[in-house]
């Protein structure tokens, strides 16, 4: 069981959010923002180094800080754990809860060709297949950028020629709000996510960096 002094959200958190939802003020945004402080980003950061201290590989993480920046970033709490070079966890709490994912996004010319002979490569390509499709059955979404034509230099009728057109790679799946969200138990059930997004992240990080 995952604790280190994180006991969740409190249930002001919603109603911080609450007030921030829609286009509101900057006056409003100056009013929430100790509040957004205090009860929504500062639980986040509790939650990261709680699952620091369960797994030294959650170690590099970043909770994001807001100022005067888009509307939409007061209303969520986002943070990223970096696992390799553009491969990242991601933990997103907002009105409707949290949601986990791992992407591999921003990646550079080389990792994207190295992500491509992965894929086609058979090995290597059925493996990501099945991870992808376990993924999908415990309830994630498999998105990310693809090109919108089939890939140049492989055959249109390639067993995985939707993965080739990816240039990133996204698996997200909404936790809820239930109520052990505002209990030390919300550290668990991410523990639990990332570590079904374990065998995605071990893909990436051999064959993508």
């Amino acid at each position: 069981m995952v604790n280190a002094g994180f006991e969740g959200w409190p249930r002001a958190a919603f109603d911080v959010l609450l007030r921030l939802e829609g286009v509101p003020s900057l006056e409003v945004r100056r009013e929430c923002r100790l509040e957004r402080e205090e009860l929504v980003r500062q639980p986040m950061i509790g939650l990261l180094n709680a699952m620091a201290d369960a797994d030294s590989a959650y170690e590099d993480f970043a909770v994001w800080r807001y100022g005067g920046v888009s509307l939409r970033a007061w209303q969520c709490q986002s943070a990223n754990v970096r696992l390799s070079r553009n491969v990242e966890l991601t933990v997103r709490f907002d009105l409707d809860g949290l949601e986990v994912g791992l992407a591999w996004w921003y990646g550079p010319s080389e990792q994207i060709e190295r992500y491509r002979a992965a894929v086609a490569e058979s090995a290597s390509g059925r493996r990501l297949t099945g991870v992808l499709r376990k993924l999908e059955r415990d309830g994630y979404a498999i998105s990310g950028d693809r090109l919108k034509r089939p890939l140049r230099g492989y055959p249109a009728d390639h067993p995985r020629a939707e993965l080739l057109r990816h240039k990133s790679l996204i698996a997200t799946r909404p936790l809820g709000a239930e109520d052990w969200i505002h209990t030390a138990a919300a550290a668990d059930r991410i523990l639990e996510a990332f570590t079904q997004l374990r065998p995605l992240s071990r893909w990436l990080i051999d064959n993508v960096r």
